[in-house]
């Protein structure tokens, strides 16, 4: 909330967003429980308010707001919602998530294999992929566009714009997330400056 208040209206072009669901995440076994996180964590307990809401949607001109199945009370009916198909063959998984999409192109379909984590291994426990944040950015993003990421995470959204050379502001309240996050990005930076 304090980052936006930063921003006049419709600074931000696109606001992706994965804000915690309400479902405890932290607290479960993810997939075989080969994933271990720490259980002491409580960021999922709660969804965001409708003042978060009202900010992103004030502070972003178009945003997409993983976990919309969720937050129905605050979000508008949209008949351009993103569903990513994990093309999950690990049942213990979910086998899909969704997207609410204030302006897009219909209801869109990405299949990626969830398992697959790029490099720095997986982070945190709702880690999404860089290949599904470039598919977003090259689908719903122009060039020139500032981003914006409430929830960073694991940073995958920052790498993807990195490849991609879109402007990203994003915060983590997190530290221990965010020093991690960090890490990933900056050794992704480094490789590519490899070749």
């Amino acid at each position: 909330m304090e980052l936006m208040a930063r921003y006049e209206d419709n600074h931000f072009d696109l606001a992706i967003v994965d804000p915690p669901y309400g479902i405890n995440a932290s607290k479960m076994t993810m997939g075989s429980g080969k994933h271990k996180f720490k259980k002491n964590k409580n960021w999922d307990n709660n969804i965001p308010s409708k003042q978060y809401f009202d900010e992103l949607f004030r502070v972003s001109k178009n945003q997409i707001i993983w976990g919309g199945n969720y937050f129905t009370e605050f979000l508008k009916p949209s008949q351009h919602w993103l569903v990513w198909d994990k093309n999950n063959p690990n049942l213990s998984f979910a086998e899909g998530e969704l997207a609410w999409v204030k302006n897009g192109k219909n209801l869109r379909i990405f299949k990626h294999y969830s398992a697959r984590v790029e490099g720095g291994g997986k982070i945190h426990p709702t880690q999404k992929s860089v290949r599904l944040y470039e598919w977003q950015l090259l689908n719903y993003a122009k060039e020139g566009d500032k981003i914006l990421d409430t929830h960073l995470g694991s940073g995958s959204i920052a790498i993807a714009c990195h490849n991609l050379g879109f402007d990203l502001t994003a915060c983590e309240l997190d530290t221990e997330y965010y020093e991690a996050a960090m890490k990933r990005i900056n050794e992704h930076k480094q490789q590519i400056r490899m070749f």
